[in-house]
């Protein structure tokens, strides 16, 4: 009997002999694999998992990681080890605005020392008694502060905060509605709010996860709301989605994981062939006329500018559309007269918009011929140059636009030259040296701008 325990006892022994140095291999194994990896790239790659690591040394002083969001400190430092430790942290990256730091030494009074001797003076860019660094209860106190400015600002706009966030889901649509056609009266109204739910953006996630963010959270939720659909209304984008989830963003309760980020739509082009003056008339009558001023300049905006981009000529579109938008905002004009003048602005933009079916030459075409044209050009003169953009365009495009001509010196050179040389064989004999020499400049730096080589263009990504 007694034989038998005693090799029960070494059995069990041999096994834990046998499992510590299973162990201790696993931890060498992985100790050798570590020393191989390159863990500091890892470590400054976003997407990769490795999101945690204990930094005795190296790490601490000149190591630029922008998507850093927390700092532990455990260990005492002082002047410009702490103030490059914490610097870790200060860097800008994608909607970053703010980084935690978690003082375990309470080494916060060595901060205000590094301070008054790195970062004050002439070259520093802080005052005496600044600091890049706040508690968050003083950051909750801001952010009280802030909401309380924002809630006033609408409560002059006569929009109820309270009540858009107790109604229910469709009258919420309704209420959030009305508050962007009242938000939306002038553009410096606009400015203010966006401005205001800017700040308490920021303040609002530089305190997550505190639990005091929670009681700030429905109407965070509810001014990111307003914003978003105003920044919709005014960027030329479908808002039909944005009305869709308003209930469901202010529903969301807070989490320490984060937020949704959505991903901006696309900008939709006006069609301006295609538009009923008539029906956009009556809609105007019985809508909210505010609402639908902003999503008719968005959309001329988004046009011009990408007609713009097609041909710099048409840069008197932009000042004319440009004086309209001043001359409503300081209240010469009334918001009915301000929408005939979008509606005569918009057939006017129609009308260049299609010059070039007139003209019968192509976008492309277009743009070059209005670069090298002059004014109180013959009728035959004009052919000429119509001509002349035609026939450069075609040779350049088709023999000397090449991969990364850009980059070479010797391909600028030789379309630099085809310029000339075509330009001084077709343009009218009525272009004097000093009219040829600057046409054969802007069609060369038309080209240079507009055109990347091997078939790649903004014409080609427009189409």
């Amino acid at each position: 009997m007694e034989e038998t325990d005693m090799a029960v006892v070494v059995s069990s022994e041999q096994n834990e002999v046998a499992k510590f140095k299973k162990l201790k291999l696993n931890i060498e194994k992985h100790r050798r694999r570590m020393v191989k990896e390159d863990l500091a790239a890892k470590f400054k790659d976003a997407d990769n998992p490795f999101r945690l690591a204990f930094v005795c040394a190296m790490w601490m002083t000149g190591f630029d990681v922008p998507s850093l969001s927390t700092i532990y400190l455990d260990k005492p430092m002082k002047n410009h080890t702490l103030m490059q430790t914490i610097a870790r942290a200060n860097r800008v990256y994608g909607e970053k605005t703010s980084a935690l730091i978690v003082d375990y030494v309470n080494i916060f009074r060595n901060l205000q020392k590094a301070l008054a001797i790195y970062g004050t003076g002439s070259g520093g860019g802080v005052n005496p008694g600044d600091t890049p660094i706040k508690p968050k209860s003083e950051l909750v106190k801001e952010l009280a502060k802030v909401i309380a400015e924002t809630e006033e600002f609408c409560r002059e706009k006569g929009i109820d905060v309270d009540l858009i966030i107790q109604a229910d889901k469709l009258l919420k649509i309704a209420l959030i509605s009305d508050a962007v056609e009242a938000i939306l009266v002038n553009d410096e109204s606009k400015k203010r709010f966006l401005s205001l739910t800017a700040v308490v953006k920021n303040l609002f996630k530089a305190i997550l996860p505190d639990a005091d963010a929670n009681k700030y959270y429905e109407k965070y939720a509810l001014f990111n709301t307003l914003a978003d659909k105003i920044r919709s209304e005014t960027g030329a984008v479908d808002i039909s989605e944005v009305l869709v989830k308003v209930q469901q963003l202010l529903d969301e309760s807070i989490a320490a994981e984060g937020f949704l980020v959505r991903e901006p739509k696309k900008s939709k082009l006006l069609d301006l062939s295609k538009i009923n003056f008539e029906a956009l008339r009556k809609k105007f009558d019985r809508a909210r006329k505010h609402t639908q001023i902003a999503e008719m300049r968005a959309a001329i905006e988004a046009k011009l500018h990408a007609m713009l981009r097609l041909n710099r000529t048409r840069t008197d579109y932009v000042d004319r559309f440009q004086r309209l938008i001043d001359e409503y905002n300081s209240g010469a004009i009334n918001i009915e007269m301000f929408y005939e003048q979008l509606l005569a602005f918009i057939k006017a933009l129609s009308e260049e918009d299609q010059r070039g079916i007139v003209e019968g030459l192509s976008e492309e075409e277009l743009a070059l011929f209005d670069l090298l044209k002059k004014p109180k050009l013959a009728k035959k003169e004009m052919e000429q140059v119509k001509l002349a953009s035609k026939k450069l365009l075609d040779i350049l495009k088709r023999e000397k636009l090449v991969l990364d001509w850009r980059k070479r010196q010797q391909t600028r050179a030789d379309v630099q030259y085809t310029i000339e040389t075509m330009l001084d064989e077709m343009l009218p004999k009525t272009y004097t040296p000093d009219v040829y020499k600057e046409k054969c400049t802007v069609a060369y730096q038309h080209v240079y701008d507009s055109y990347y080589g091997a078939g790649k263009s903004v014409y080609a990504e427009a189409a």
